[in-house]
């Protein structure tokens, strides 16, 4: 198929799932946060956050206006969550949240009893229009949560200053990242159990060979911090050469992919 005709498709895939999120209709809670807060205060704190990268139901039929997903469709995060197939069951299990921002899937794994939830991120956007870990600390402030955060990159990670994890998740990261391999390499050496990845990927060189594309000039999303597009081939390929075991595609669109490898 030549790349213009699979660069149509992409774009009209995205569109329809678009078109599809602002159709859905999400049940959201009406009843009090568990840290008990009043709706005039939870309003209050959620619009003290200029920035809300996730969708976080507050109580109260509060949600934050995350822009995962486009600020017009507000299911975007809870979509995300569905197609990660994360396990219902999460009792006993530690999981590590790499890129948290404000913290949407370390408080769902931490609801689904994962005994331990470390969330990281290094706010590079500090540097652009976002706001850092305000709203992660605001989220866990109203949710009254135990989950642990640390100002941290993924090239950081070690056994020795993060412990391990049985599950990772390592969510829209990885295209941002100037040394890929390196990262990956980190993470596996934290994984205990499985790693969940989601991405951004290149889906116009779809064979069987392992390919990347370099981004130099912001020609994803005109956003300067995109640096690469591997194809699917080429993720399954890095995700063994670091040591991970039958890694998988649970799930893609347009130019998103979802990844789950073992340890």
């Amino acid at each position: 198929m030549l790349p213009i005709i699979k660069k149509f498709i992409i774009k009209i895939e995205r569109q329809i799932v678009k078109i599809l999120l602002s159709f859905r209709k999400d049940v959201v809670s009406f009843d009090p946060p568990p840290s008990g807060m009043n709706k005039e205060t939870v309003l209050k704190k959620v619009a003290e956050v200029p920035f809300w990268w996730h969708s976080i139901d507050f109580g109260y039929g509060i949600v934050t206006p995350g822009h995962q997903g486009g600020i017009k469709h507000p299911t975007g995060t809870k979509n995300l969550l569905g197609n990660l197939q994360l396990p219902d069951d999460l009792r006993g299990k530690s999981v590590l949240d790499i890129g948290a921002w404000d913290g949407f899937f370390s408080f769902e794994a931490e609801k689904r009893g994962a005994s331990r939830v470390l969330a990281i991120d290094n706010f590079y956007r500090d540097k652009l229009e976002h706001t850092g870990s305000q709203g992660f600390e605001i989220a866990k402030e109203i949710l009254k949560s135990n989950v642990e955060f640390k100002k941290a990159s993924v090239y950081d990670l070690s056994p020795e200053k993060f412990g391990m994890f049985d599950i990772v998740l390592f969510l829209g990261v990885f295209y941002h990242l100037r040394h890929p391999l390196l990262a990956l390499e980190k993470v596996f050496s934290v994984t205990k159990e499985m790693l969940i990845m989601e991405t951004h990927y290149d889906p116009y060189h779809d064979s069987k060979t392992p390919l990347a594309v370099f981004y130099e000039n912001a020609e994803i999303n005109n956003d300067p911090t995109t640096f690469w597009g591997f194809n699917k081939s080429c993720l399954l390929a890095v995700l063994r050469s670091v040591g991970f075991k039958n890694p998988e595609v649970i799930y893609r669109y347009a130019d998103r992919i979802i990844l789950k490898a073992y340890k």
